[in-house]
């Protein structure tokens, strides 16, 4: 139990300097939505629609197409429509998006030696400091 706290711990890390890192850069700035559809067309192999997307990330297909939207500002992303069955609308890959997605590689990469390491005490979180024996 202890051993995947550790581990799970150890991945939030990972997760929080990643982001931090990215919030740091002048690059897109993604909201959890945009980064979750985005990861999911750019990870999982094979076409993506709308309807797709929505299903595997359990939300509202006007909830995909407003993130496709930002993804689509950014050019990290665009839609076309399906030409086989035009009442769907696949989502595609860019270059833009590509790149964006190796950017993130590399800043995981530089984080996962800080996700290693031992977390410090935080705030809220209890540390044991020994006592000093008064002089006398």
């Amino acid at each position: 139990m202890f051993m995947a706290q550790a581990t799970n711990d150890q991945m939030l890390t990972l997760l929080r300097d990643t982001i931090v890192a990215m919030v740091r850069k002048d690059g897109p700035d993604l909201s959890a939505r945009q980064l979750g559809v985005f990861l999911t067309c750019y990870l999982q192999e094979g076409a993506h629609t709308v309807r797709g997307l929505a299903q595997e990330l359990n939300v509202s297909k006007p909830a995909i197409t407003r993130a496709l939207d930002r993804l689509g500002e950014l050019d990290l992303a665009r839609r076309k429509v399906d030409p086989l069955d035009r009442r769907s609308v696949l989502v595609q890959r860019t270059l833009k998006g590509s790149s964006f997605l190796r950017e993130m590689r590399s800043l995981m990469n530089e984080a996962s030696p800080a996700a290693a390491k031992p977390a410090k005490a935080t705030r809220g979180s209890v540390e044991r400091i020994p006592a000093r024996r008064a002089a006398g």
